[in-house]
C-alpha cells in the first residue's frame, strides 16, 4: 500500500479508503464474522482509512463498524458524515451536536478523526435542482455549518472538518474558496472526471469545473468517491456478494447508473495486461496527483484485494488518457 497527504492535515492515507455505504453494502449487510475479516484483511493489506455516515444503512453501517473497531482496536483513520435537511436549518448548531453524538455512540468512540457535512450545496436554497439542498449561507454564515463543525473540533469531537462536493459547481468553489475545511469528498471517475481535467463544451456530463484542482491550491485533501461510478466500472460480477441492487436515478446529471454503463462498453482499450476494469478504473483516479485516497465500496474479499493491487500499477499511460479526452469531448458521451 502508498499512502498520502491528506492536504494540511499531517494525516498520510492509504491510497484506497474503505467505503462503509451501500454500494458496496458488505458493513451493512454482512454478517458480524464477515464484517471482521473483511476489516481485518483490509488492515493487513495497508487499507487505514475508513469512511462512513449516519445514512448509510439508517445508522446500520456506523453500529456495525464500531463493533468491529471496539474488537479489532487499530490505529485508523476514521470519517464520518452529518446530512442536514431543510427542517433542520432554523438551528444548524443544534441539528449538527445532535447527529454527532449520535454517530459517536453507534460508533462506540468519544471522537473522529474527519466530520464531513453530507448535504448538496447551492448558492441558495431555492436554485438547487435538488431538495433538501443548503445554501452558501448555510454553510459559511455565522452559527451556520463551518463554525458549528469548528466549535467541536475545539469540543474534541473530531480534529479536522470536510464537505461532499456535490451540488452547484459555482457554490462548491465558493466553499473551496472561503478555506474553512480541510478536505472535501470529490466526485471523480473515468466517465466523469471533470471535477480533475477540462473538459469540453460538448461534454454530456455534470461539469464540476476541476474542483479537485482548485482545493489542491487551497492545499486541502482530496477523497475520491463513486471511483466505480455506484458500480457501472464493476460490471456484473461487482454486484456479487452484499452490493447493493442496481441502483437507480442519479447523483449527478447525466451520471445514471444505465448511461454509464453505455459508455463503459467504449472503454476496452484500458484493459491491457489482464487487467480488471474496476483496477483500471482505480488506476485513473489515483493517476491525479491531488487525489489523497479513493474510497471504495467492498462487497467481498476479492474486491479488497483487487483495489489494493491496482496501486501498484502506476498512472494511466500518456496515449490512453489522450484516447480519454477525446472520448470525453464526443457529443454522445
Amino acid at each position: 500500500m502508498k499512502y498520502r497527504e491528506l492536504g494540511q492535515t499531517r494525516l498520510r492515507v492509504s491510497e484506497i479508503g474503505f467505503g462503509c455505504g451501500n454500494v458496496g453494502g458488505l458493513i451493512i449487510r454482512g454478517s458480524n464474522r464477515e464484517r471482521l475479516e473483511a476489516v481485518q484483511l483490509a488492515l493487513d493489506l495497508g487499507i487505514n482509512y475508513f469512511d462512513t455516515a449516519p445514512s448509510y444503512g439508517n445508522g446500520r453501517s456506523e453500529t456495525n463498524l464500531g463493533k468491529v473497531l471496539a474488537e479489532l482496536e487499530p490505529k485508523i483513520i476514521l470519517a464520518s458524515k452529518v446530512g442536514l435537511s431543510l427542517d433542520q436549518l432554523d438551528n444548524i448548531p443544534s441539528a449538527v451536536e445532535e447527529s454527532v453524538e449520535e454517530s459517536l455512540d453507534r460508533l462506540q468512540r468519544d471522537s473522529i478523526d474527519i466530520l464531513q457535512l453530507h448535504s448538496r450545496i447551492a448558492l441558495t436554497r431555492e436554485s438547487s435542482k435538488w431538495s433538501n439542498s443548503l445554501s452558501i449561507k448555510d454553510v459559511l454564515n455565522e452559527n451556520g455549518v463551518a463554525d458549528t463543525f469548528d466549535s467541536l473540533r475545539k469540543k474534541g469531537k473530531t480534529r479536522f472538518i470536510g464537505f461532499t462536493g456535490l451540488g452547484e459547481t459555482s457554490a462548491l468553489h465558493k466553499v473551496v474558496d472561503s478555506e474553512r475545511f480541510d478536505m472535501f469528498q470529490a466526485y471523480f471517475n473515468i466517465l466523469n472526471p471533470s471535477a480533475g481535467y477540462p473538459v469540453s463544451r460538448e461534454f454530456s456530463g455534470y461539469d464540476f469545473k476541476q474542483l479537485i484542482d482548485k482545493a489542491n491550491r487551497k492545499r486541502m485533501g482530496v477523497a475520491a468517491i463513486r471511483v466505480m461510478a455506484a458500480g457501472a466500472l464493476g460490471g456484473e460480477t461487482s454486484r456479487k456478494g452484499y452490493a447493493a441492487p442496481v441502483i437507480r436515478g442519479q447523483m449527478v446529471p447525466g451520471g445514471e447508473y444505465e448511461k454509464d454503463r453505455d459508455r463503459v462498453t467504449k472503454l476496452g482499450f484500458l484493459q491491457e495486461e489482464s487487467r480488471k476494469l474496476p483496477q483500471v478504473a482505480l488506476q485513473f483516479v489515483l493517476s491525479h496527483h491531488a487525489v489523497s485516497t479513493a474510497l471504495v465500496g467492498f462487497s467481498n474479499h476479492n474486491q479488497i484485494r483487487d483495489a489494493v493491487e491496482s496501486t501498484s500499477f502506476g498512472p494511466i499511460s500518456e496515449n490512453n488518457m489522450k484516447k480519454l479526452h477525446d472520448l470525453w469531448s464526443q457529443d454522445n458521451w
